[in-house]
C-alpha cells in the first residue's frame, strides 16, 4: 500500500483503489476484500490532508496515466473518511471518463454505496426532509 499524497502521479495504472488510511487497522477483513480485487492500493488520511489537495492529486493521476476505474473504500461513520467519497464528484464535473465505485466497511465486510447516497450525504436539508 502506498501513501497517496506521497506518491508520484505517474505511479499508477488504469485501475486503482484509494482507501482511508485507518481501514486496514479498524476493519482488516474488509481491507482484505479490497486486496482481493488485485488493484494497486493507495491510502489517504483526510485528517492529515485537505480534500482539495487529494482531489488535485487524483486528477493529476487521471490526466497522467488515464485511469479508468477507481475504487474508494473507507470505514463507516467517519466524518473525515466520508470526504474520500466526494472526490468522484470532482472527477465527473471535469468530464473525465472514470468509473468510480464506493464502499464502506461495516462489521468486517464491504458495503457498496451508490453515488446518489453520497450526493445526498452532502445535503443535510434533504436528509432532514426524509426523516419527516
Amino acid at each position: 500500500m502506498k501513501d497517496l499524497m506521497k506518491s508520484n502521479i505517474y505511479d499508477c495504472g488504469q485501475e486503482i483503489a484509494i482507501v482511508g488510511s485507518c481501514l486496514v487497522a479498524m476493519q482488516p477483513k474488509a481491507f482484505g476484500e479490497i486486496e482481493k480485487m488485485g488493484l494497486p492500493i493507495f491510502d489517504l488520511c483526510l485528517e492529515q490532508s485537505h480534500i482539495n489537495m487529494a482531489i488535485t492529486k487524483v486528477l493529476g493521476m487521471i490526466r497522467a496515466k488515464k485511469i479508468k476505474r477507481i475504487v474508494f473504500a473507507s470505514v463507516d461513520k467517519s466524518p473525515h473518511c466520508l470526504q474520500l467519497h466526494y472526490i468522484q464528484d470532482e472527477i465527473g464535473k471535469l468530464g473525465f471518463d472514470v468509473k468510480c465505485e464506493n464502499y464502506v466497511a461495516v462489521d468486517g465486510k464491504l458495503e457498496k454505496i451508490e453515488k446518489e447516497t453520497i450526493s445526498l450525504s452532502k445535503n443535510l436539508s434533504a436528509l432532514n426532509k426524509l426523516k419527516k
